[in-house]
């Protein structure tokens, strides 16, 4: 996945710049995750409100977008704390889903040798 592969060199490059030489824990990292997606959920309700017609504010699916991504970013960042590989627990995960519900579709997992 071309996208994960540059995300992880910009966030290690980002994270060294935006920590300004803190070692931040897995438990920052795990808030910050908490706390975007909180912020998609909120969004995702905003514009659930407007398909019930509901009375409140609204949003738009191009700001579901940009917190999904910060979702996203901040997932990764948990796992290179963690020093998980995406890469390939991503491909690993959906397919024993797949497994375990009887579904034919498969990723490829990465040959990490």
């Amino acid at each position: 996945m071309t996208a994960f592969r540059s995300l992880h060199a910009a966030n290690i490059a980002r994270q060294q710049e935006w920590a300004g030489g803190n070692n931040l824990s897995l438990a920052y990292a795990g808030n910050e995750l908490a706390g975007e997606v909180g912020e998609a959920c909120n969004v995702i309700k905003k514009l659930e409100r407007e398909r019930l017609g509901l009375r409140g504010s609204r949003d738009t699916l191009e700001h579901l977008a940009e917190e999904l991504a910060d979702v996203v970013i901040c997932a990764y960042l948990v796992a290179l704390q963690a020093g998980i590989d995406l890469d390939t627990a991503i491909p690993l995960k959906f397919n024993a889903t797949s497994e375990k519900v009887g579904l034919a579709t498969r990723m490829e997992v990465p040959d990490v040798r």
